[in-house]
């Protein structure tokens, strides 16, 4: 059964709104005010076969930083509230993905601690007006506030917009993998040798 969930964010820098089912069919609606990165979040959603809607306003024209890394704030939020949702979820997540020239792999374990790993040397600092350092700034983002370990490393490639996208498509992929419900475990069950999931 879908269950979605709707976090809300508004600070003195952002106002946002997400909402996210991970069972819920491949839709997504994504208005920020930062085109391309609506683009990669557009990607994600769709390859990640998930429903996700962001609505989101931030303060831009000082820097675009506290947008980007804010929606990352309220997806991982959103997918702490699907562990409690849901219940035990399959835990681990993989996927590698092409695009052109590009090769990306993304690795999720959703054990409730947060730690990680990105790796990816653009060749273009910039795609369109989007600067393609807040790429690792929402990758911290949800992980700290998910508490999920991600590796994410962009292996190769000569166009930054197809090296991003790359990884987007994969962190949907993983993203969909690791959380969803385990549905033969016994009721307070988890994948995990210590019986719980930290936090």
């Amino acid at each position: 059964m879908s269950k979605k969930i709707l976090v809300t964010r508004k600070t003195k820098e952002t106002d946002l709104t997400l909402e996210l089912d991970i069972a819920g069919s491949k839709e997504a609606n994504i208005k920020t005010e930062l085109p391309f990165f609506n683009h990669l979040l557009t990607a994600m959603a769709f390859h990640g076969n998930f429903y996700l809607k962001i609505e989101g306003t931030g303060d831009i024209d000082v820097d675009p930083h506290h947008l980007v890394e804010d929606v990352g704030i309220v997806l991982g939020d959103a997918l702490r509230q699907t562990v409690q949702q849901y219940g035990p979820v399959a835990r681990f997540g993989h996927s590698v993905i092409p695009m052109d020239d590009a090769l990306s792999e993304i690795t999720i374990d959703a054990s409730g601690r947060s730690f990680c790993f990105y790796k990816a040397d653009y060749p273009q600092t910039f795609s369109g007006s989007f600067d393609m350092s807040l790429v690792k700034e929402f990758f911290t983002a949800l992980c700290g506030k998910a508490g999920i370990t991600i590796h994410a490393e962009c292996r190769r490639g000569e166009n930054s917009h197809h090296m991003a996208e790359s990884l987007f498509k994969a962190l949907g992929k993983a993203i969909k993998q690791a959380y969803m419900p385990l549905k033969d475990a016994k009721a307070g069950s988890v994948l995990s040798t210590k019986g719980l999931i930290e936090s």
